[in-house]
């Protein structure tokens, strides 16, 4: 009597796996760009709080020269390139409107990130950053806010309804590459 039993896996079976596999191995890839992405947005909105809260705490500290903080409130792209002097630090001894100058030269670099280099360019900070002040006229005591605009990598319903950037045409026609943080704080100056 002959056995007719088979071993072992057929050639279809072998395909259905290899696509099972495949199908697998796709969606494996997917998830990781999204957590990839997810993760470099993550990235862009701690660095903006970062400099939205250190600009802030140079503001308070400074409390005399608030006025030049509001005068300089669009921040972002190289508009201060050049750093001021003297630079307000070790020995060098600044007035509220020097020190005020210098914090604004020093968070523009940051949001540029051109305090990490590669081949001579700015390789750190925010895509496409704005960065805007606002509080009391006059800079007296009151509610300040810093707000951070940068470019994110994917679309999303803006509703935001905070200025900042906006109508720049740099976060898309519709702000909807637009991601925008804006922290409040009470400053009184004369503390």
């Amino acid at each position: 009597m002959r056995n007719t039993r088979q071993n072992g896996f057929s050639l279809l079976e072998m395909l259905v796996a290899l696509i099972v596999f495949s199908v697998g191995l796709l969606g494996i890839s997917g998830l990781q760009t999204l957590s990839k992405q997810a993760n470099y947005e993550a990235v862009q909105r701690t660095s903006a709080t970062q400099i939205a809260y250190g600009l802030l705490e140079d503001m308070r500290v400074n409390g005399d020269a608030m006025n030049i903080y509001l005068a300089n409130a669009g921040l972002g792209g190289g508009s201060i390139s050049a750093e001021p002097s003297p630079n307000c630090s070790g020995a060098s001894v600044c007035n509220a409107a020097q020190k005020a100058a210098h914090d604004l030269w020093f968070w523009e670099q940051m949001l540029d990130g051109n305090f990490e280099t590669s081949g001579g360019v700015g390789a750190g900070g925010l895509v496409v950053p704005t960065l805007c002040i606002s509080g009391p006229a006059g800079g007296g005591a009151g509610v300040y806010r810093v707000a951070i605009a940068w470019r994110g990598s994917a679309s999303i319903n803006n509703s935001v309804n905070i200025a900042c950037g906006s109508g720049t045409g740099n976060y898309g026609t519709d702000n909807e590459f637009r991601r925008i943080l804006e922290i409040p704080t009470f400053i009184d100056p004369t503390i």
